[in-house]
């Protein structure tokens, strides 16, 4: 999500800084384009207003309008309200526990946890060089456990093989079996989304 969400506010921002003098509309065109990658790439509503708010009054204001290079400037206000807006002080997974570490992915249904389950285990896999196993427990969406296999097998994180007509507890206890025996770190667990909190 975030190599993606990157490489559009790098193309949006990109067009900003070949432009000499920036006016409002330039601004206002910029933050639309922004706003809908946000969306896009799941940001929540509300944070995303904020975020654009913050952005906008700092952009059109005295700030930019001083700056010797207004595009360059609207890049350091994007980027300082991003750091604001996602937390300095990023902290890690502890990976530390005896492995295999189980994470359980839950949420509401439709927000993104089976592919989220892929791309961590990818994370996992390159950035920390952890083992990684995913396993569906949603038997209620059709398709759910062939979605994660297959996103799985994208990313080259191993799943754990279907069993039709298994229930969630038997799954987690076949996971974690199948984690220890195979020498596994981490253990992530795709949950059925929920229809409401």
């Amino acid at each position: 999500m975030f190599e993606t969400l990157s490489e559009r506010l790098g193309a949006i921002l990109d067009k900003l800084t070949r432009k000499g003098a920036l006016t409002e509309a330039d601004v206002s065109e910029a933050m639309r384009e922004v706003r809908r990658a946000l969306l896009e790439a799941d940001v929540a509503l509300d944070v995303v207003r904020d975020f654009i708010e913050r952005v906008r009054e700092k952009a059109v204001g005295q700030e930019v309008v001083r700056a010797i290079a207004p595009g360059q400037m609207v890049i350091k206000i994007v980027h300082d309200e991003l750091v604001r807006t996602l937390g300095r002080d990023a902290q890690g997974i502890d990976l530390a526990a005896t492995p295999p570490v189980v994470m359980m992915l839950v949420g509401l249904q439709g927000s993104g946890k089976t592919t989220t389950a892929a791309k961590l285990g990818k994370r996992l896999e390159s950035r920390d060089k952890q083992k990684v196993l995913m396993a569906s427990l949603d038997t209620r969406r059709p398709a759910a456990q062939e979605q994660l296999r297959v996103l799985g097998e994208q990313a080259g994180v191993a799943t754990l093989a279907i069993v039709a007509g298994e229930e969630p507890k038997a799954i987690t206890s076949r996971a974690l079996k199948a984690a220890r025996l195979g020498g596994y770190d981490v253990l992530l667990l795709d949950t059925a989304g929920r229809t409401h909190i």
